[in-house]
């Protein structure tokens, strides 16, 4: 009964991790409040703008009247150094990093006590592939920017972020070297996150705050050089 009637904001909620997350808080008796740039029966919208995000905060709080939990889940745009544009890596950075900012913002006036802010990153916040520096920089501005609110919002609200590595979003079950070069032994799902979120939300992780988790199957701690344990490196 925790989550019974708790008040939930979910960004990028209608497909992947975040329809997941949306997913399980309703299952446990929370209303969730959903806003996502795809149609749907949510709260359609591109949170890269200023004025849709004060409608969305306004719609929230003229239904519920309160917020307990913020969960910044949307997805930024992942584009390289070669062919990002400027634009394009702004965008990144405002449905990244600008947007949480100012929906927490918008809605800190009305946080209940007790109330939870989860921030979903990334493992490329600390590691990267060639050609991604738009979502990477916007990953570990999330990062960053979930250790300053929860200095600020201390006795409001607690602040903690997550950061999925391979995250199959369709659960697909995947075998031999995708699953094996896992120490976990398998790529994650959307569940392994809406549990952490879950977890990070309840009364359980009362004294974790300004946190980064990291849920990758291990693979940011598995040192990697050319030869051992099959590993080769071809340029």
């Amino acid at each position: 009964m925790e989550y019974k009637d708790k008040v939930a904001v979910v960004t990028g909620g209608a497909h992947g991790i975040g329809k997941c997350i949306a997913g399980e808080l309703r299952k446990r008796g929370a209303r969730v409040a959903v806003i996502d740039i795809r149609e749907g029966e949510h709260f359609v919208g591109d949170i890269s703008r200023k004025e849709v995000l004060e409608s969305f905060a306004g719609d929230v709080i003229a239904r519920y009247g309160r917020v307990d939990y913020i969960i910044n889940n949307a997805m930024p745009l992942m584009k390289g150094l070669y062919d990002c544009t400027w634009d394009e890596f702004g965008y990144a950075l405002a449905v990244g990093v600008a947007a949480p900012f100012y929906l927490v913002k918008l809605l800190a006036p009305h946080l209940a006590a007790g109330a939870s802010i989860v921030n979903i990153s990334s493992s490329r916040d600390r590691m990267s592939e060639p050609l991604t520096e738009s979502y990477t920089a916007a990953k570990g501005g999330i990062a960053a920017l979930t250790h300053a609110l929860a200095t600020t919002l201390r006795g409001k609200a607690r602040v903690n972020s997550i950061s999925p590595g391979w995250i199959d979003t369709d659960f697909a079950e995947h075998t031999g070297p995708d699953a094996a070069q896992h120490p976990a032994g398998r790529v994650g799902n959307p569940m392994d996150i809406a549990h952490m979120v879950l977890f990070l939300c309840s009364d359980k992780a009362g004294f974790i705050t300004g946190e980064n988790i990291c849920i990758d199957g291990g693979m940011t701690h598995q040192m990697i050089y050319h030869g051992d344990h099959g590993w080769n490196y071809n340029g």
